[in-house]
């Protein structure tokens, strides 16, 4: 069974383990082996580094442009609980001032 406890890592030791892979001619599974981290993580890692410096695939976002998008949509759902309020707020005043 797996555990809902996920381990943290810094900018920086990331940003290690990507140079590791790159300058070290090992695997994503042998370096994530040497470093006790889960292969997949650092595969991850790896591969948002690699957009993140152009070489990933037409439609595949960088770190900059995900991070945007996360606040664009919060702001989108701030916006629709808002409109949500003054539609109700509408319906509510209309119908005090039928009385």
């Amino acid at each position: 069974m797996g555990s809902n406890y996920k381990k943290r890592y810094t900018a920086e030791f990331k940003r290690d383990a990507i140079a590791l892979v790159d300058s070290s001619g090992k695997t994503v599974t042998e370096v994530a082996r040497e470093l006790g981290v889960s292969p997949e993580s650092l595969r991850g890692w790896y591969r948002q580094a690699r957009i993140d410096r152009g070489q990933g695939q037409a439609g595949e976002l960088t770190s900059d442009e995900r991070e945007e998008l996360k606040r664009l949509l919060k702001l989108a759902a701030e916006q629709a609980r808002t409109i949500e309020v003054l539609r109700k707020a509408t319906v509510f005043f209309a119908k005090e001032s039928d009385r």
